[in-house]
């Protein structure tokens, strides 16, 4: 009887020719493919199989599919910070259920069931309309200014902790102290989940928001199982220990904080909001360079707004732009203002106006694109920066390469801008309109170009523009054409 060759051996005497290569991903090379002499194929697999195996179905598991290039970049530190936030944010959480539960009379042989139960429905009642109130009110702000908002929401968060904590020690007003920490949780709804998904669009670069949103619903869902348990441990602790419950609250609320700072700060967003448009035109005008996204991201502000001399308010009806004049009962308007407006923006889609030195209203045409959005900003911005230097009496330096001399001589001198203050002279605005259309019109077509090889987006916008929108005539053109 012939002796068993065992199937290792056989293989490994046989020619072998490779026929195809295999990885998931961006990962190492996983498998190989081989021929064998008697036509056969093997697969192999190659290098630390088992351990890879288990770091792929956490991956699988916790990360979006294509994971690292189907996010953007900044994915991995944002997460990381908000992981730490939300776990920080689940402990206070229960020591402010259990202050409140405290509240409503749970251990109390004195306290009713349905007083409790009033208590939580009016803390529920004014949370509703809380929510409702503020998503009508700033609804429309919160894409434009996700950062700032996501971390607006949590400071309201802890706050409305800290308002359910000191609760039980004011028992004569606990149902108005919860009422008013549910309005604020209410708003930490509308805010952190509208800044969440604005956030999502950001991080997903595949048309993949739904997987990046579902696989961030299964991280925090990790977090908060890991949160209760440390809460089944810290909750008996603190049961009767007032001492070391706000020292609990006060540590990881510090720690809360920090991380979500960090996480809003390491995001870089490469469209324009008003923000960032504000810093890239300062910029490009003192020193002819568009920055970056990064480099950008970097200076906006996330806790309070931007400081600016000027209100730019994009979309605005065409009465902001153009001086009334009241005839009795009859609202009227001067019909020079529109054709100064018109003249002075007549190669793009928007009028720009100024009715203060520190108002500048847009007026949109009906078939306005994103491109027109930047442009009229950064005209708007182009004054702003002007104003804002006169203000602060900055010096001008003819050695710097740049626009800087150009936008400052929009205004002929400091006598003339004094007077522009003290008077608010009309005909000067619709001039400081004009020289600023002529500036930008030469300025704008290379820091648009600057803007795209700088990897920023402009087919879209967070400009934040509302909803006002025009048609008018252009006069003075050859063809005559009607927008």
């Amino acid at each position: 009887m012939a002796d068993v060759v065992p199937v290792e051996v056989a293989l490994s005497d046989m020619a072998e020719m490779t026929v195809c290569e295999e990885h998931y991903g961006s990962e190492s090379l996983q498998q190989r493919y081989t021929r064998l002499d008697d036509g056969s194929i093997v697969k192999r697999a190659i290098g630390g199989q088992r351990f890879s195996s288990l770091v792929q179905f956490f991956r699988s598991v916790f990360l979006p599919q294509g994971y690292p290039e189907s996010v953007s970049k900044d994915y991995l530190s944002y997460q990381i910070w908000d992981t730490l936030q939300a776990f920080c944010s689940s402990i206070t959480g229960t020591l402010a259920t259990q202050a409140v539960l405290k509240g409503v009379g749970v251990g109390d042989e004195t306290a009713t069931a349905a007083g409790a139960t009033v208590t939580w429905l009016l803390k529920d009642g004014t949370g509703m309309l809380g929510r409702i109130l503020f998503a009508w009110i700033q609804g429309t702000s919160l894409d434009c200014d996700a950062k700032r908002w996501r971390l607006f929401a949590d400071i309201v968060n802890d706050f409305s902790i800290f308002l359910e904590l000191v609760a039980p020690a004011f028992p004569l007003f606990f149902t108005g102290i919860v009422c008013v920490a549910g309005v604020g949780k209410a708003i930490v709804g509308v805010s952190g989940g509208a800044t969440r998904a604005a956030l999502t669009m950001h991080q997903a670069r595949r048309d993949n928001m739904a997987d990046v949103s579902a696989k961030d619903g299964s991280q925090e869902t990790l977090v908060n199982l890991m949160a209760l348990l440390a809460g089944l441990v810290v909750t008996p602790m603190v049961a009767d220990n007032p001492l070391l419950t706000w020292f609990l609250f006060f540590v990881f609320t510090c720690l809360h904080l920090f991380a979500n700072y960090n996480a809003v700060t390491c995001v870089v967003m490469e469209t324009l909001n008003q923000s960032r448009l504000h810093i890239l035109v300062s910029h490009y005008l003192r020193t002819g360079v568009v920055l970056n996204p990064a480099q950008a991201n970097v200076q906006e502000p996330v806790v309070f707004a931007q400081k600016k001399i000027t209100r730019i308010k994009l979309g605005s009806p065409m009465s902001s732009i153009i001086q009334r004049r009241t005839n009795f009962d009859i609202l009227t308007f001067r019909a020079p203002d529109l054709d100064r407006a018109i003249h002075s923006n007549s190669e793009g889609r928007y009028l720009l106006g100024m009715p203060t030195l520190t108002d500048i209203n847009i007026v949109l045409h009906q078939e306005s694109s994103h491109l027109d959005f930047i442009k009229s900003c950064f005209q708007a911005e182009i004054i702003d920066y002007v104003i804002e230097h006169r203000f602060s009496k900055l010096q001008v330096h003819s050695s710097i390469p740049c626009y800087d001399n150009q936008a400052h001589s929009l205004i002929s001198s400091d006598k003339a801008f004094q007077s522009m203050v003290e008077q608010a002279n009309h005909k000067a605005l619709w001039e400081l309109v004009d020289s600023s259309h002529e500036v930008s019109a030469q300025v704008f077509p290379s820091f648009h170009a600057g803007l795209a090889h700088a990897g920023w987006t402009t087919h879209r916008t967070q400009l934040g523009p509302d909803e006002w929108r025009a048609s008018w005539d252009i006069h003075g053109l050859s063809d005559k054409k009607s927008y």
